[in-house]
């Protein structure tokens, strides 16, 4: 479920900043007039002589946005009862991070804005974008491990609710009791068709929106009602038992293929996941594509004439968003992820390094969505200090992307691993190759070589991509030099790994694995089954010839590279040695030199000679 989810918001990026540049072109175009005018037009729904009136703009900031804090309802849900919030140690590091992310960009802000009129904007800095911080995690490729993903997603979610929170606390401006005990009463209904396990579609349709027109007569704004919702809706793993009258239905359709099999199938598929993920799998899209694109067009829209640009510069509004959003997520993040740490109040998942974590903490200063909301919220009846809150936005998210890229580009892989201080000690591990290398081994150099530099590698690790140019640049270099390639698929991390490894094993029946090698090395970021298939194609070879077989060879290295005492990727052994130096051409040529010295040539018989 996660990486389907990233699929579609990292995807879903490029609409929403098409959606924004357009807001952007009309509001400043000839006919800029008519950006207000249109989102101003009102709407509305009458019966009889009632008549319930918004304009577009509150239809979709109070409206269609109420689907997308649903749908955030729905990943928290999710995430609490499956998910990594049911693991107190993994929830407590993205918690305390997403903590600081918010109060260190308010404490920013008021320090600038304390006491002046834009003073209350101080919640416009603590939201972050998850699709846009996807957006540019996808673009960072491999040097973003799927761990870190998962961490920031995680931090996302704490800190959607806590912008909800502050949204519900902070912005309600007054109440009406009558609307607030019908809103009750509605949720009441509501929870008590859920105790009753009446699931009827409509029955939820009819009285979610008349808690949502109840909520938003009420004073309280409706996105709680979304969130709310989607926290209610029911989540759990599939049964033994639902799994197994699903197989048996759609192996009854198999056999006997027939309309009613085939509903039958459907049917019992379907109920063995829960609403829960098949709601999200519904809305994704719709949420991705339309909603929160449609919020873009509707409130991005800022005029960036001189006039604005002048008084921006100035002013304390825009510069305290700039800033919380630039420094004080990045500040907050990175100090809530260390006192945890440092206390040993919880873990990261993976072997996480400060450099990773510092790119994604830099990144999550790109507040859009939720930001740009909070400012229609604080400053509805002030567009002067909307516009320098929008401007403000636009500048501290594009900076943070840009400072989160060079990060990534220049530190992705410094610092130490980010683990609690009473983290187990690193155990002995063993110095010498366990198994030596022989005739099945894949070899690439000559066989009388002198220096044999044996890697365990993952065709999906960051590292032994990074790693792939300097043992080919070293091998050139130094003709007396061989190079085998060990798998060591980290299936945990690298969900993609395992299925590359045979993909590799299958060329190699047509004498071509170093090729798929260095394909699959040259494209890290693009190894789904179709991708693979693709590579495959180009080599023309099969790509899943004897599956059984090849996953059988992988097994034979995994096993070999346990008993050597490998624990990660790239792990390299020089003539039967452990390499513990850095793993730049530098480092590593000086360690052959010191191989080539202290061995001389084996005569015992060497696998043939493989270019």
């Amino acid at each position: 479920m996660l990486r389907a989810f990233l699929r579609t918001e990292a995807g879903s990026t490029t609409v929403l900043l098409g959606a924004t540049v357009l807001a952007l072109l009309w509001a400043n175009s000839p006919w800029g007039d008519t950006y207000e005018a249109f989102w101003h037009i009102p709407t509305g729904i009458s019966f009889n002589d009632a008549l319930f009136s918004l304009d577009l703009r509150h239809w979709v900031n109070d409206g269609l946005m109420a689907v997308f804090f649903f749908l955030i309802g729905l990943e928290v849900s999710y995430e609490v009862r499956l998910g990594q919030l049911r693991d107190r140690r993994l929830l407590a590091v993205p918690a305390m991070a997403a903590l600081g992310g918010i109060l260190v960009p308010a404490g920013i802000y008021l320090l600038l804005n304390f006491g002046g009129p834009g003073a209350v904007g101080w919640g416009v800095p603590i939201a972050t974008d998850t699709a846009f911080v996807l957006g540019v995690l996808a673009i960072v490729g491999a040097r973003c491990p799927d761990p870190l993903r998962a961490f920031l997603m995680t931090l996302a979610i704490v800190d959607d609710v806590l912008a909800i929170l502050v949204i519900a606390l902070f912005y309600t401006d007054s109440l009406s009791v009558p609307a607030l005990l019908a809103a009750f009463g509605l949720l009441a209904a509501i929870l008590t068709l859920r105790k009753l396990k009446i699931w009827r579609a409509p029955a939820y349709i009819v009285l979610g929106f008349g808690l949502w027109v109840a909520t938003l007569e009420s004073g309280i704004h409706p996105t709680l009602v979304g969130i709310a919702l989607g926290v209610l809706v029911f989540v759990y793993a599939p049964t033994d038992q639902k799994l197994l009258l699903a197989g048996e239905a759609v192996q009854s359709f198999t056999s006997s293929p027939s309309a009613q099999a085939a509903r039958e199938a459907a049917l019992r598929v379907q109920r063995a996941v829960s609403v829960n993920e098949r709601l999200r799998l519904r809305l994704q899209p719709w949420s991705s594509y339309v909603i929160v694109p449609v919020f873009a067009l509707a409130n991005a829209g800022v005029v960036l004439d001189g006039e604005a640009l002048r008084a921006a510069i100035t002013s304390p509004v825009s510069i305290g968003v700039t800033l919380g959003l630039l420094l004080g997520k990045f500040v907050g993040i990175s100090l809530g992820t260390w006192v945890p740490l440092r206390f040993g109040w919880g873990i990261l998942p993976g072997n996480l390094v400060w450099g990773q974590l510092f790119g994604g903490a830099a990144v999550s200063g790109i507040g859009f969505t939720v930001s740009l909301f909070i400012v229609d919220l604080a400053f509805d009846d002030h567009p002067g200090i909307q516009s320098e809150a929008k401007i403000g936005i636009l500048a501290g998210s594009l900076l943070s992307a840009v400072l989160g890229w060079l990060i990534f580009k220049l530190a992705w892989d410094r610092g130490g691993v980010c683990a609690p201080p009473d983290a187990e000690p690193e155990e002995e591990l063993p110095e010498l190759l366990s198994v030596p290398v022989g005739p099945g081994d894949h070899v690439r150099g000559p066989a009388k070589a002198r220096v044999t530099i044996v890697e365990y590698g993952d065709f999906e690790c960051p590292y032994c991509g990074r790693l792939h140019p300097v043992l080919e640049e070293l091998r050139r270099k130094n003709p007396d030099v061989r190079v085998v390639f060990r798998h060591f698929p980290l299936r945990t991390l690298h969900p993609r790994a395992a299925s590359a490894a045979v993909a590799a094993e299958s060329a190699d029946d047509a004498g071509r694995f170093w090729e798929m090698h260095d394909i699959l090395f040259d494209n890290q970021r693009f190894l789904t089954d179709a991708d693979l298939a693709h590579y495959a194609a180009q080599l023309d070879v099969e790509p899943w010839t004897d599956v059984s077989r090849h996953t059988a060879r992988i097994a034979v290295d995994e096993n070999s590279g346990r008993d050597s005492g490998v624990r990660g990727t790239p792990t390299l052994f020089l003539n039967g040695v452990r390499y513990q130096g850095a793993l730049d051409l530098g480092s590593i040529s000086e360690a052959v030199d010191e191989a080539r010295r202290s061995t001389t040539v084996e005569e015992t018989p060497q696998p043939p000679e493989m270019t």
